[in-house]
């Protein structure tokens, strides 16, 4: 009896070192978006990011990711329509009563070698819908101080008014409903001393 409780715990700690939780580095992510503007596309970004991915390489489908991103960290180029996207005035983002967005997953697929379908619930002005994220694994490596890092690469389509950034009426024709998310993650691990 005593050996077979030895070997299952042997079994489980085998088990759970497949899981790596990598940490989200704000300094190498951003949350990039494009949306229609007239007859072109604007595209811009949140500039930080933060969050952990639990990546299971042998069994994908067991690793799941939670991420926040600070709506404050928008970043358009132009101070002016920063102001305007944040403020309450402009029926955007409201980042005094809604300073983050986030995102949790709730089920992983991999559909390709290093490529995946993530579903979660993505939470923006407190209105949280399902959806699923095309993700890539660009790879892992060597990083600072002993640590493994990844990369990844991270798009999805939403609609801004599911989640009320419908923005001022007057702006209706100007602006496209569907948003483009291009988000590009390095996370980092740093295995346990033994």
């Amino acid at each position: 009896m005593k050996y077979l409780l030895t070997l299952l715990a042997a079994i489980t700690l085998t088990l759970a070192a497949h899981a790596e939780t990598y940490t989200i580095d704000p300094v190498h992510s951003s949350v990039g978006f494009s949306i229609r503007h007239l007859v072109s596309k604007f595209t811009s970004t949140f500039t930080k990011v933060s969050g952990t991915i639990s990546y299971d390489a042998s069994a994908p489908e067991k690793s799941a990711v939670a991420a926040t991103v600070e709506i404050g960290s928008i970043n358009t180029a132009n101070d002016t329509r920063n102001g305007h996207l944040l403020d309450a005035e402009h029926n955007f983002f409201d980042v005094a009563k809604f300073p983050s967005a986030t995102f949790k997953s709730t089920a992983w697929k991999k559909t390709g070698e290093d490529t995946f379908d993530v579903s979660g619930d993505l939470t923006i002005k407190s209105v949280t819908k399902p959806i699923v994220f095309k993700v890539t694994l660009l790879g892992t490596g060597p990083g600072m101080g002993g640590a493994t890092v990844s990369g990844w690469d991270i798009t999805t389509k939403i609609n801004k008014s599911d989640f009320g950034v419908n923005g001022p009426a007057m702006l209706g024709k100007a602006l496209g409903d569907e948003v483009t998310l291009n988000i590009a993650v390095e996370a980092g691990f740093k295995p346990v001393a033994k």
